[in-house]
């Protein structure tokens, strides 16, 4: 069940790496426009790169991770990426999270728990 959580952890991280460089590429684009300029931006644009090689290993991995596991125990810890979600927020968005949203983050954490016992 170790190997499990470990893959999970890495799958989800992956995801949600994803989600950042996604954001901070969107911000970048400039507003959509069926031009040439516009097109270019979006093929020059590293994060948004870097977001589909992100989602490409999350994809390996829940792949993996689908065949190998029992799906109601796999699917499960995919929840896990909206505590990393969370964090991301904090630390490179500099957002502020509500109590409500920690006491989310902490059932989340109770119920995988739960799920790989």
């Amino acid at each position: 069940m170790l190997k499990l959580i470990g893959l999970a952890t890495m799958q989800n991280l992956l995801l949600c790496f994803t989600q950042v460089f996604f954001k901070i590429a969107l911000a970048k684009l400039p507003v959509f426009a069926f031009k040439k300029d516009f097109f270019i931006s979006l093929l020059s644009n590293w994060q948004l790169a870097l977001s589909g090689v992100a989602f490409l290993g999350s994809f390996v991995l829940w792949s993996y991770i689908l065949r190998h596991y029992p799906f109601s125990t796999a699917y499960p810890l995919a929840s896990l990426s909206y505590v990393f979600g969370i964090i991301v927020a904090i630390m490179i968005f500099h957002e502020s999270i509500s109590v409500y949203k920690w006491i989310g983050v902490l059932l989340i954490i109770l119920g995988c728990v739960f799920i790989t016992k």
